[in-house]
């Protein structure tokens, strides 16, 4: 079985998305991920502060991460997201995710947003299908 490591780099280097918004891995182990990315002027929106869609990809992405590094392939069923404060463009968020419940075939996870500051700007709950396809 592959390492949480080529796993979840494996599905990073697949990832157009999460590349294209610059995201980059800062820890990793099982169950849990870290990743960050830059608030840049194309994630933005008509206001001039960062778009609810970038906090939310990027919650996502560490749910995703922390959640196959067990090696079984996981996806998202439920999630939701609570934006708690202003996402300056120059920001550099951070996403910090970790395992809440894993069972059998669901499993638990929370992700806190952080500004370069420490601020946490936005609040993430998901909840994965644990599959019995390995990576």
């Amino acid at each position: 079985m592959k390492s949480p490591k080529e796993i979840v780099q494996g599905m990073l280097d697949n990832d157009a998305f999460s590349q294209l918004l610059g995201m980059k891995i800062k820890a990793l182990e099982l169950g849990f991920c870290q990743l960050s990315c830059p608030v840049s002027n194309q994630t933005t929106n008509g206001f001039q502060i960062a778009h609810g869609g970038l906090t939310y990809s990027l919650a996502d992405s560490a749910l995703a991460f922390a959640a196959n590094t067990y090696g079984y392939q996981c996806m998202s069923i439920d999630t939701q997201i609570a934006h708690l404060a202003k996402v300056q463009l120059g920001d550099t968020l951070t996403a910090t995710c970790t395992e809440v419940h894993r069972g059998k075939t669901t499993g638990v996870y929370e992700v806190h947003i952080k500004n370069q500051d420490q601020k946490v700007v936005a609040y993430f709950k998901g909840t994965v299908y644990i599959s019995e396809q390995c990576w």
